[in-house]
């Protein structure tokens, strides 16, 4: 079966499970999925715990060895396997496959490590795991589902949040699970259950919210240029090199004025979509850009992006990351920014 982070806790309750997949890049999901098993196979006396570590150097009959070999310590055992890459190479899935033949009650076997790609989620060895055990497969939690995530923490610690002080979390550590579940457990052992003001949690946290380029991207897709100037700010302060963003957006606009061009020629969208292999959790965001944008504002979009490229490259006195605001707003709006000369003092 397959389910999400915030059904763990119910799933646990419903009997065992002899093999459980966690894989996804998200730590806090991750550090507390492993926790609730690790309490939850203890509660049920599994009393000892193997931990592997699968690299390209890694022999599998050890696990196969382990899994079938009565312990002098523990009649029930966890054997814990990471994964150091996303992949599983057809040797790995032929020992795999050959433990599913076996599964018994008294060895928790718990596999994890970075997201899997869909071609290793579609092998005969992952569909065996999945349908006799559970895959808890850890994406990021942003938006509305970061406001519930929030309230769900802050109720469990017994904080007294003023209403500003959630958005005022979701701002700062979207993108950061890790980083705002820790400053909540800082907010709790210093306030308790005293309210907290958004002057007091102004005053105590530190803003560590972390953005990637493909956050960048996907605010830009879905038209949040107030996001997009956001996560620039961060990107900047965190020190990103402007040239690997500059890429990023050159890719992703010329793909887009190329869409535009072809939807112009009378391809549909669904066409569109496989010929640039567009995922489908991603539709909406082409959806919504080829509706809001034009290509005439994407090759608006184009011309100021190699400017800024050129620029980049031959001076120093501006700021390059305001200038890629102006990219995103071009995108939308470029009948307006296209008067406007990207060659202006704009150091910081």
């Amino acid at each position: 079966m397959k389910i999400y982070h915030n059904q763990l806790a119910k799933t646990l309750t419903q009997g065992f499970k002899p093999v459980w997949l966690i894989f996804g890049d998200e730590p806090w999901q991750k550090n507390d999925a492993l926790a609730q098993l690790k309490n939850y196979a203890q509660h049920e006396g599994f009393e000892e715990t193997l931990r592997f570590f699968a690299d390209e150097k890694f022999d599998w009959q050890n696990v196969v060895q382990e899994y079938n070999a009565m312990s002098l310590f523990a009649s029930r055992r966890v054997i814990e396997i990471e994964f150091a890459a996303g992949k599983v190479n057809e040797a790995e899935s032929k020992v795999l496959l050959s433990l599913a033949e076996d599964f018994h009650q008294d060895v928790l076997l718990v596999l994890h490590g970075p997201k899997l790609d869909a071609a290793n989620q579609k092998k005969k060895w992952f569909k065996q795991y999945e349908n006799q055990g559970c895959f808890l497969p850890l994406y990021d939690i942003e938006g509305r589902q970061l406001h519930q995530w929030l309230q769900r923490e802050a109720k469990a610690l017994q904080l007294n949040l003023s209403p500003e002080i959630y958005s005022l979390f979701v701002e700062l550590f979207e993108g950061n699970l890790l980083a705002l579940s820790q400053e909540l457990q800082k907010l709790a052992i210093l306030f308790g259950q005293q309210t907290i003001s958004i002057e007091e949690a102004e005053k105590i946290v530190i803003k560590q919210a972390k953005f990637n380029p493909f956050q960048l991207i996907d605010a830009l897709l879905l038209g949040q240029l107030t996001r997009c100037s956001q996560i620039l700010i961060q990107l900047e302060n965190e020190g990103v090199a402007s040239g690997q963003l500059i890429w990023f957006l050159h890719k992703e606009i010329n793909q887009l004025f190329e869409m535009m061009e072809k939807l112009e020629q009378g391809e549909s969208q669904q066409n569109l979509y496989k010929h640039y292999r567009i995922w489908e959790k991603r539709k909406p965001l082409y959806q919504h850009v080829l509706t809001h944008s034009n290509i005439d504002n994407a090759r608006i979009a184009q011309s100021r992006l190699a400017q800024l490229d050129l620029l980049s490259k031959t001076s120093s006195d501006f700021n390059v990351f305001t200038l890629l605001s102006d990219i995103c707003v071009s995108l939308y709006h470029g009948e307006k920014t296209k008067h406007f000369s990207l060659n202006l003092d704009y150091a910081s």
